[in-house]
């Protein structure tokens, strides 16, 4: 598995590191900023993850993690194993609101994109075309296709929820037409680029220089998101994944 490891000095192929309860790794090989490790005595990495891991809480929460984070940090609609992240934007709803939308006739689809450590990595490259995406999975089933077209055909908007669902989305979407489709996707979304099967999108803020900034920049435009930011500073919102969202629609 890949990893990002905080040491003073990168640990070397072969480096043995002890974890929390008597679990340890080993270090394969690096690759860029990320490390490849395995663990030699342990069934599953889920279970290792689940004994000891820890929830990463933004910096504004001063406190350690507790057990309630565990759920408070997963959508209320996660299904699979597989994220090294929740998707944030969906920690935004909870059942109640879900049937709330329900109710007004708002119609629901899901799609799975397990969002990969090089979801957080920075663009350091001048030409972004030189900028390598890690692959991360991503499914879109014949039934999310059918509710998506039923709502075209009824006049209706798809509004994404969260830059993994866009990404799905558009991954399947790369032949010009919205189609089932299941695998790996290193699609880089930047201005220039034309959304094919998604009309809005709601959304957490993002980092500077991240790839999911420029996903937004070429959603709606560079001068509206960068309006955006400067409200939400003027207005001390909260980034990261517990922060404030906003609603975008499809300006490309």
């Amino acid at each position: 598995m890949l990893t990002h490891i905080r040491a003073s000095k990168a640990p070397k192929p072969n480096t043995v590191i002890e974890l929390e309860k008597g679990y340890s790794c080993r270090v394969i090989a690096r690759h860029g900023d990320l490390f490849e490790v395995i663990f030699e005595s342990v069934q599953s990495v889920f279970s290792v993850l689940n004994d000891i891991g820890h929830i990463p809480l933004p910096p504004y929460i001063q406190r350690p993690d507790k057990a309630q984070d565990r759920a408070r940090y997963q959508t209320v609609f996660a299904k699979h194993e597989g994220a090294v992240a929740a998707p944030t934007a969906g920690l935004h709803f909870d059942q109640a609101l879900l049937q709330a939308l329900k109710e007004k006739g708002v119609d629901f689809a899901y799609v799975t994109l397990h969002v990969g450590s090089g979801t957080f990595q920075p663009v350091r490259v001048e030409q972004l075309n030189q900028h390598i995406m890690h692959e991360e999975h991503f499914e879109v089933t014949a039934d999310t296709i059918q509710a998506i077209d039923k709502v075209r055909a009824n006049g209706g908007r798809v509004i994404a929820v969260g830059t993994t669902a866009v990404r799905a989305l558009e991954s399947a979407s790369v032949t010009g037409v919205l189609l089932p489709n299941t695998g790996f996707t290193d699609l880089f979304i930047i201005p220039g680029y034309k959304f094919k099967s998604v009309d809005a999108m709601i959304t957490n803020f993002h980092l500077s220089e991240s790839t999911l900034l420029m996903l937004v920049s070429a959603f709606s435009g560079y001068e509206l998101i960068k309006a955006a930011y400067q409200r939400a500073i003027t207005e001390e919102y909260r980034f990261f994944s517990y922060g404030d969202a906003m609603f975008l629609q499809n300006n490309s």
